[in-house]
């Protein structure tokens, strides 16, 4: 694990990546965020960076899951488990284990990303509130450092004929407000039967 912290592999973000993710956030002390590049013919993961905003245990992991997602299909990087990174690290104490869960969740949201992108996503289920929601907790209120469902920005979601219609407690002019809108649209729009996602500011 210290070799990892210390000389972390495949740091730093990716331009144009193909798939990407983040999870965690910075007012629980963890974030790693994901990004993949991916051979079309053979879909394997050929490129992996990571960024982390955390402790030695968050970085480490991060390092150890993109060198063991790197070379393999999409497929066998989803099995990988937040267990196969702890034994690759020589084991991470229990109060740390969440650290792994982070990298893998970053991994699979990143492949999840791809798929859905490229029209490859197996199970089709119908957007509703609540998959809308689900999605709006991972973007960040960056003056709470938590999600905008947590920090009730979120007043409204409404989900009609392929369209998503968020209403946001903000002023349009607010300095954070292009960044929330940009990452909601970029959580939302990749989802394949939404055909555009309208988010209104007041």
């Amino acid at each position: 694990m210290l070799e990892h912290f210390k000389h972390p592999r495949n740091v730093g973000s990716m331009e144009n990546p193909d798939g990407k993710a983040t999870e965690g956030s910075p007012a629980c002390g963890d974030m790693v965020s994901v990004y993949i590049k991916v051979d079309e013919a053979s879909k394997k993961i050929s490129d992996i960076k990571f960024e982390s905003y955390g402790c030695a245990s968050n970085i480490a992991t991060g390092s150890i899951i993109t060198e063991m997602a790197k070379g393999k299909t999409l497929e066998e990087a989803k099995q990988l488990t937040w267990k196969d990174a702890s034994a690759a690290l020589g084991g991470l104490p229990p109060i740390k284990a969440h650290c792994s869960v982070l990298a893998i969740e970053g991994l699979r949201g990143a492949i999840q990303n791809y798929e859905e992108r490229h029209d490859l996503v197996k199970v089709k289920e119908p957007t509703t509130e609540a998959i809308v929601l689900k999605r709006l907790k991972r973007v960040m209120n960056p003056l709470k450092g938590l999600d905008m469902v947590a920090t009730k920005l979120v007043k409204s979601v409404e989900v009609k004929d392929g369209i998503i219609r968020i209403a946001v407690d903000m002023p349009a002019n607010h300095q954070f407000a292009a960044a929330i809108r940009d990452e909601a649209r970029e959580r939302l729009e990749t989802l394949w039967d939404i055909k555009g996602v309208e988010i209104e500011f007041n």
